[in-house]
């Protein structure tokens, strides 16, 4: 399941730039975006339950309700950051693995700089605009009519400049950081076990289904942070509220959340979420594998 460099290879690995927008497209549009769209939706409104979220989705144009936001918003941000995350994690676990460090901390340092760098990067802009885009029905609710999502950015812009387009990005690194660090960490740990379980060496190659376990195992397990992505949807939901105020920090919008909904309103959604961590793990791990393997054989 290794995303570093193969034996004996020199310098940059520049094909992993195009492998990481290839993966995190094809994971973006089959199952990513209906699993953000319902983990939104509940971290959005977190009195409804799951099958609440599924049935408000499904109002808003049946099958294509969960694909809200996909264009151009999810494609722009999935083409950019794949590329980011698997270059920038595969160049720091190449290098911290070849200076001795253990395969589980290389991971996890590798996803942590990988999450960081894509966050500020490429995804402060699409994630607000996701998000903006799938809570307008919020304003609908309130007797406002939503306007078009190009219109949305607009107006951020025009009202706001870049801090407000990139509004929530300081959430949204500190939950990349975590994620993909406690992601690629905890499916190096789990890859490690299940070497030794089976008693395979350490350059031993993993069957199909070994990676894919390991990367589900790392995927489900950070969910942990959940609190955190339930805030930068907070932050970036398009409903205002008087007691929330305008001036939204990381801090006062838990503190908002908290209040509101108590520790439960903190993982709404973590259980769509769970789904997403692990197709996201494996798509950006297993199956990313198979096509650098397949590149550097060409």
């Amino acid at each position: 399941m290794a995303i570093g460099k193969e034996p004996g290879q020199k310098g940059v690995s520049w094909s992993n730039i195009a492998v990481g927008a290839i993966m995190n497209m094809f994971e973006v549009t089959t199952l990513g975006q209906p699993l953000e769209v319902l983990k939104t939706q509940m971290a959005a409104n977190r009195s409804q339950t799951m099958f609440q979220a599924i049935q408000t989705v499904w109002s808003r144009g049946g099958v294509a309700g969960f694909y809200q936001g996909l264009i151009p918003w999810a494609w722009i941000e999935a083409s950019t950051k794949g590329a980011v995350l698997l270059f920038t994690a595969s160049e720091i676990e190449s290098t911290t693995t070849a200076m001795g460090v253990n395969p589980a901390v290389a991971g996890l340092l590798g996803g942590m700089g990988g999450g960081i760098v894509q966050a500020y990067a490429t995804m402060g802009f699409c994630t607000c605009m996701k998000t903006a885009e799938i809570t307008r029905h919020k304003q609908a609710a309130a007797g406002i009519k939503p306007p078009s999502t190009w219109a949305v950015f607009a107006d951020i812009y025009r009202r706001e400049g870049l801090a407000g387009i990139n509004k929530g990005v300081n959430a949204v690194a500190v939950r990349q950081c975590t994620n993909w660090g406690s992601r690629m960490g905890f499916a190096r740990l789990a890859e490690s076990s299940i070497r030794q379980l089976k008693g395979k060496g350490e350059g031993e190659k993993l069957t199909p289904f070994e990676k894919i376990l390991s990367s589900s195992i790392g995927g489900a397990l950070a969910t942990w942070n959940q609190p955190i992505e339930v805030v930068r949807v907070e932050m970036q939901s398009m409903a205002k509220s008087a007691e929330r105020g305008e001036k939204k920090t990381i801090l006062n919008t838990l503190q908002y959340i908290y209040k509101e909904n108590g520790v439960k309103g903190l993982y709404r959604g973590v259980t769509p979420r769970i789904g997403l961590g692990i197709w996201q793990t494996v798509c950006m791990v297993s199956f990313a594998d198979y096509v650098k393997a397949w590149v550097k054989g060409q």
